[in-house]
């Protein structure tokens, strides 16, 4: 009984640790999801529902976390020494902030949703992505101007061409979404056989 107790917890220890460490090689839209099968499975899920493709989805989450589920901000110093408060409340894949990432629960009845699932966090990202293509008339498939929309917030955006640092920011967020496309279409149809899985 001792021995099938201690089995379980390691495969419980197992499968929380392939679910929230990074993966070895985050430029690879296809290496991500071959490490993380059911990733793919939740962004394919977010592409249908939202509209956001999967390539966008990796590219925000690439410059937002780096695919860190445990990312924050760093903590701003005072006298560039003295660790001092953090400069957003930021935390997660997706890098919402408290505020937006309350709002989105409500408004998809989501009470249990957590910013350190990656499930959540694409659908999060979905669903930000859909209300800036309403709100700010952005097409969907744009990765800059959604980027854009996603770092500054709705109401921010406007002002965008005067903020040289989120266009660089952004410009990054399209190159990477330009070789996550280019990389998904390669794995597409290995990655959409895939049936059977055990984490």
């Amino acid at each position: 009984m001792l021995k099938k107790n201690k089995f379980i917890i390691f495969l419980i220890l197992l499968a929380l640790t392939s679910c929230s460490s990074i993966p070895q090689n985050t430029y690879s839209g296809c290496a991500i999801f071959s490490e993380r099968y059911l990733w793919y499975k939740y962004a394919k899920k977010t592409e249908k529902k939202w509209g956001t493709p999967i390539n966008i989805q990796l590219a925000i989450i690439k410059m937002e976390s780096d695919f860190d589920w445990l990312a924050k901000p760093k903590r701003q110093k005072i006298f560039k020494v003295i660790p001092f408060k953090r400069p957003s409340s930021s935390f997660g894949y997706s890098q919402a902030v408290k505020g937006t990432w309350k709002q989105y629960k409500k408004e998809t009845n989501s009470p249990l949703a957590t910013r350190t699932r990656f499930k959540d966090s694409v659908d999060f990202i979905g669903w930000y992505t859909s209300k800036s293509s309403k709100l700010l008339d952005i097409p969907m498939e744009d990765p800059f101007k959604q980027y854009i929309a996603y770092h500054e917030g709705w109401g921010n955006y406007k002002h965008y061409k005067k903020n040289k640092k989120v266009i660089l920011l952004a410009k990054k967020v399209k190159n990477h979404s330009d070789r996550y496309k280019i990389q998904l279409n390669k794995c597409k149809k290995k990655l959409n056989r895939k049936k059977y899985i055990i984490f």
